[in-house]
């Protein structure tokens, strides 16, 4: 049987070879369509602090030492591992700047602040994936778990990592079942079981916690690893080195993880099919119009003619609706989206404040990197609000309106032609100059661009996520105004979120405004496409009523094999589809958990 990813991928490559003659336009925005949506797949590593998380990152890469993996600290960015062919990093710094690194240990540890690193290697795993290693400095505790399940849910799975000395903990338990609404693939780790014995029943004792308290991640698969085992095999003689590699079981789960990424690859390859499919569908209907009309039947032509006159009407007398619909469904869901902001900039005002009131001594120096991640974090659940808003308001408006399949590609088109309001590139900060606070924005915001699909419809519609924290200024101001004195500290918090606030509402109605704009496009360009299809057909009708027999039947000949063509290319989308499934992959051997 043919692999599923040459499947999907000779499916998409002849399906566009097919549209550029067919439809020049839609093969165009399928390419575009298929260059963002072809990226790298990743997976995001996520556990609770001392899991021996960056441990197990270096028996994966094999590469010992790479992420700091002392007792005393723990990984205080994100590192992003990618493939290179030799060893760099770089990191970004609060304020925006890109800055190279040379002492990678040190960055990580949060010696000096910084987002995220991106470290560039050639590790063998490297060529198949992106790693992206979580902050561990706080553990999974609401704040640091909200972020990381925003970059889970943009990644193509999760690798969740506990260790082989207790079962699961609450803190990871309520991860978990979080996870559970965001996050379509995961796999466990299971560490250290070189150095606890009892591993195999810890494994069947989180098995069932999750059965609990995250049903939907029961059937996961576990890999229990030693990581300290295959730094040892890396350094070990060849007589023994296979023998230590598999005694840690670490490459049992690189194949594993190789296999996800297999398998985002088809599913990305499938949403652009899925695309591809309202294409070929419309062209084929199309084409069988064309065959109905090569016959030059009064009665078809009347019907043809009708609707064309019924849509120009609907047209003219109901733009006006749609517009204020729009306008209406727009309005109410960036009032709704400003005011959670509102809500949660409030309630994290009053839990610093009441901190500031307690602290003692120097306590307060932790301030600005707490608030910072406290920021992240809302930004993050805001992004994800602003995303269920998209897809909601979209729906609403679509409900009564022109057929959905018809906009999808306008749509797509417009939200991503033109470039950041701010002039950013992508992945950029925007550092702003009061409080120092740095709004990410651009299409590249936050870990990627996800897309949503409106339900029913099959839509794809691009949405970038938001970031935010404070900008290099945020703590030169609080280093050289507040440091220990809490009134200082209350100002500086009261500024800060403020102009977070002002900050967020101005890209929150930017969204909105972009939202409502290609919505309008969209549903004018469709419009004008059925009725430029109609006057075609109407054309056909009248031009094969002015042949005689044997020319009717040469255009009903041409229009059948047009027809015929999309349809078999529809049908070979259709099977293509239908094998796309979700694969989980499992444990190879039975010396697995």
């Amino acid at each position: 049987m043919q692999d599923l990813t040459t499947l999907l991928d000779t499916a998409v490559r002849d399906t566009m070879s097919y549209l550029r003659t067919a439809d020049p336009d839609a093969a165009a925005d399928l390419a575009q369509l298929r260059r963002a949506h072809l990226t790298r797949p990743g997976v995001v590593v996520v556990g609770e602090t001392k899991r021996g998380k960056s441990s197990l990152v270096n028996a994966l890469l094999g590469v010992p030492g790479l992420s700091p993996v002392d007792a005393a600290v723990t990984t205080a960015a994100y590192l992003s591992f990618v493939p290179g062919d030799t060893f760099t990093a770089r990191a970004w710094l609060p304020g925006g700047e890109e800055v190279e690194v040379d002492d990678l240990s040190s960055w990580a540890r949060g010696h000096q602040r910084t987002r995220r690193i991106e470290v560039t290697h050639p590790a063998p795993l490297l060529r198949y994936l992106t790693l992206l290693d979580t902050p561990g400095a706080g553990g999974l505790d609401p704040v640091h778990a909200t972020i990381a399940l925003d970059a889970v849910r943009r990644a193509t799975a999760l690798l969740f990592v506990a260790d082989a000395s207790a079962p699961l903990s609450q803190p990871e338990l309520d991860f978990l079942a979080a996870a559970t609404e965001r996050v379509d693939a995961v796999v466990f780790a299971l560490t250290k079981i070189d150095a606890f014995g009892q591993w195999r029943t810890i494994a069947e004792d989180n098995r069932s916690l999750l059965q609990a308290h995250a049903p939907r991640f029961a059937a996961a698969p576990w890999f229990p690893v030693s990581a300290r085992l295959a730094e040892l095999a890396l350094s070990a003689d060849p007589a023994t080195r296979d023998a230590l590699a598999g005694e840690s079981k670490v490459p049992a789960l690189q194949h594993a993880l190789v296999e996800l990424a297999g398998r985002g690859h088809q599913l990305r390859l499938a949403n652009v099919l899925r695309a591809a499919h309202r294409d070929l569908t419309r062209l084929r209907d199309v084409a069988d119009e064309r065959v109905q009309a090569a016959a030059a039947d009064a009665t078809a032509q009347a019907a043809t003619r009708a609707e064309r006159a019924a849509l120009a009407a609907r047209k003219r007398t109901e733009s006006r609706q749609w517009t204020l619909k729009l306008n209406a469904e727009i309005q109410h869901a960036r009032v709704a989206v400003v005011g959670r902001l509102r809500t949660r900039l409030t309630e994290v005002q009053h839990d610093y404040a009441v901190r500031i009131d307690a602290a003692k001594g120097d306590t307060l120096t932790a301030l600005p990197d707490d608030l910072d991640t406290q920021l992240q974090a809302v930004a993050a659940e805001l992004s994800t609000t602003l995303e269920d808003t998209y897809r909601e308001v979209a729906e609403k408006v679509l409900a009564d309106s022109f057929d959905p399949a018809r906009v999808s590609a306008t749509l797509r088109h417009t939200l991503t032609a033109g470039p950041p309001r701010d002039g950013s590139g992508d992945n950029m900060l925007i550092a702003l100059s009061a409080g120092g606070i740095a709004l990410i924005a651009g299409r590249g915001a936050m870990f990627g661009v996800s897309a949503l699909g409106i339900a029913g419809a099959g839509m794809l519609i691009p949405f970038a996520g938001l970031g935010l924290g404070l900008a290099a200024g945020g703590y030169v101001i609080y280093r050289r105004r507040v440091h220990t004195d809490r009134r200082h500290a209350h100002t500086w918090l009261r500024d800060v979120l403020a102009e977070a606030r002002a900050a967020l509402t101005d890209e929150i109605s930017g969204r909105f405004t972009d939202l409502q704009y290609a919505l309008s496009v969209a549903l004018d360009d469709a419009i004008e496409r059925r009725l430029r299809e109609l006057d075609a057909l109407i054309a056909e009708i009248d031009a094969a009523a002015a042949e005689d027999a044997a020319g009717r039947a040469r255009r009903r000949a041409a229009a059948t094999t047009d027809r015929d063509t999309a349809a078999a290319r529809l049908r070979v989308a259709d099977e293509a589809l239908l094998r796309a499934r979700s694969l989980t992959p499992t444990p190879t051997d039975e010396g697995q958990a």
